[in-house]
C-alpha cells in the first residue's frame, strides 16, 4: 500500500467517524431538535451518490466511506423521525367533591 492508498483510507476514516458522536449523543438524548433536516437529508443524498461513483470505479475508500456515512444518517433521519413525534399524555382528573 502505497501513500497516496493510505490516505485515502485516512480520510475515509476521518470523514466517516464524524457523525459517530452526533449519533450517539441524539440515541442518548433522544433530542433532535436542532437537527437540520435539509442538512440531513443532502448529506444522506450525497453519500449514494459518492457511493455509486466510489463502486463504478472501485474505489474502496469511497465505498466505505460512503457507506458508512450512509448508514449513520440514514440513522439520524430515523431519530429525526421517531424522536419528533409529539407525545400526548391525558390523565383523567376527579372532580373534587
Amino acid at each position: 500500500m502505497n501513500w497516496i492508498e493510505i490516505a485515502g483510507h485516512t480520510g475515509a476514516l476521518l470523514s466517516s467517524i464524524t457523525f459517530v458522536p452526533q449519533v450517539y449523543k441524539v440515541w442518548k438524548t433522544k433530542s433532535v431538535g436542532d437537527l437540520s433536516l435539509y442538512m440531513m437529508l443532502i448529506v444522506f443524498a450525497s453519500t449514494l451518490v459518492w457511493l455509486a461513483y466510489g463502486i463504478a470505479l472501485n474505489l474502496l475508500p469511497v465505498i466505505l466511506a460512503n457507506g458508512f456515512i450512509c448508514f449513520l444518517s440514514a440513522l439520524l433521519l430515523y431519530f429525526k423521525y421517531a424522536f419528533s413525534r409529539k407525545i400526548v399524555v391525558v390523565t383523567k382528573l376527579e372532580k373534587p367533591q
